[in-house]
Parts: C-alpha cells; structure tokens; sequence
C-alpha cells in the first residue's frame, strides 16, 4: 500500500509541473494564433500608444485619402488625411487617440451608444445627422461626382435614366441618387458598405455608375485606365466636419484647433499632402 501511495503522489506532482508549465501568464498565444486580431465581421481596433487620457475615434477607413489601410509598413495602419487631423488635435488637447474601423452606416449609432468619442470619416454635417449627433466647424469642403466606364458615354446626372446607380450606404451621396432618383425616370439606387466595392461594381459592369466624394474617385479612377469622372454640376460644396455624440464636452475644444490648424497653415499643409493641391 505504501508503495502505491508514494506512486500516486509521485505522479500527482508530475501532472501538477505540467499543467502550470502549460499555463501562460496571459500575454502568450498558443500555436498559431494571433493575439488581438479581429474576427470576420467584428469591428477592427488601432491601439492608442502612450499614456494619459484616450478618446476613441470612428471611421470607415475605405475612404481614402481620408482613411484607409496602409500595408506598406509591414503592418496593418490606418492613416489618411482624416487621421493626421485627429491626431494633431489629440496632441494639442493632450488626448491619446485610438482608432475603431467600422462600417459607414455605423458611426453614428456608435457615437449614439458612447462606442466613439467623436467620428471622422470624411462626413457630412447634413440636418438629418444633426438631429442625432453634434458636429464641429467644417474643415474641409469637396464636391460629389459621377464614376463610370470610359465608353459609356455619361456626362451627367440626367443621363442616368433607367441605370443603376451604386452609393455608400449611409451615405450623402447616397441621398444624392435617391433625390435624383425622383426626377430621373428609372435611376436605380444600389446601396453598399466599402468604396472598393461600389468601383468594382462599376468595372464589372453590373452597374452602370457610382456617385462618391470627388477627391476619392480621382483615387480610384487613376488605378483604374478603364474609369473615369463625369462631374455633378452644382453650386452646392459638400462640407467635412467631425461628429460627437449629443451635447459632448469635446466639440468646442476641437473647434478651436481646427480654427488653430487653419490659421497657421497646418491644415492647408495636409490638404497639399494627401489631396496635392
């Protein structure tokens, strides 16, 4: 009996060893997974760096060169015009910032849920997005436009009669096409989530036009030899500016290193970068 104890306690204390040596401190993954790294579908986060207090900011980043992903690194980042602003401001205001990246139709549930501190993500402050969110002074203003085949002989919004249209869900410029949609007979609106899809769409032909921001289409319009922009006439610009939840304490601060930016020049340095005029 003895020799069946000792045993069993010799063999308890091994297992022991190997679980705790099998047992990581939380900062280990096990083979072949990646720490951190979203799930299909989830929401993808930036990490803010450093310390002090961090605001969280939403985006979209299929918008370039207001945001996208940049690989060219090594790593995944999300820079762009947008960013750089944000990031100024941060570090004028003494604020770290941290960068989700979800769909367009959901930022401004996020701020409406306290998921955000504030959105950019080259949106417009139109009267319906007031009522649900508070905006900042513009900081950038820019115009729509039509993207189609070079062969298709579109020039203007009134020529899209009986063609199907792509648009950023939740998007001005999907307002745009249904307005139009009420005076040109037969204009289709096709609603999607990412910008990359809506070219594709127009490059395979399965529609016949997209409406985006100009400065984004030019983006995509000079990788792409068979597209090209039909522009929307109209007196109308289509203002940027930032969106905060209701009533957010940041709105003024902001607005007053916007006012900053463009004063001493820095917010016409980072148009010249990312928009080269």
């Amino acid at each position: 009996m003895k020799k069946h104890t000792f045993f069993s306690m010799a063999l308890s204390s091994l297992l022991a060893v190997a679980v705790m040596a099998g047992c990581g401190t939380g900062n280990q993954s096990g083979a072949g997974q990646q720490p951190n790294q979203p799930q299909p579908g989830q929401e993808q986060t930036t990490p803010a760096t450093g310390g002090g207090k961090t605001l969280t900011m939403a985006t979209s980043a299929d918008f370039k060169p207001y945001e996208f992903h940049d690989l060219t690194s090594g790593k995944d980042e999300i820079v762009g015009f947008d960013v750089d602003i944000a990031k100024y401001i941060g570090k004028e205001l003494g604020y770290e910032v941290q960068i989700n990246d979800m769909n367009f139709d959901g930022l401004v549930p996020a701020l409406q849920t306290k998921r955000a501190d504030f959105v950019m993500a080259g949106m417009n402050p139109t009267p319906d997005r007031e009522k649900n969110v508070d905006f900042s002074v513009v900081y950038h203003e820019a115009r729509n436009t039509i993207v189609i085949k070079k062969d298709s002989g579109i020039t203007k919004l009134d020529q899209l009669a009986g063609k199907k249209v792509a648009v950023q869900l939740g998007s001005t410029q999907e307002t745009t096409a249904k307005d139009a949609a009420k005076t040109v007979q037969g204009l289709q609106v096709v609603s999607l989530n990412k910008i990359g899809e809506i070219v594709e769409e127009v490059k395979t032909g399965r529609v016949d036009a997209a409406i985006i921001e100009d400065h984004v289409a030019k983006g995509f319009v000079e990788n792409n030899e068979g597209l090209q922009l039909a522009p929307i006439e109209t007196a109308e610009s289509t203002g940027t500016a930032i969106a905060f939840p209701k009533g957010s304490e940041h709105v003024a601060e902001f607005n007053k290193v916007i006012k900053k930016m463009q004063e001493n020049g820095e917010m016409d340095k980072l148009i010249q970068k990312w928009f080269g005029q």
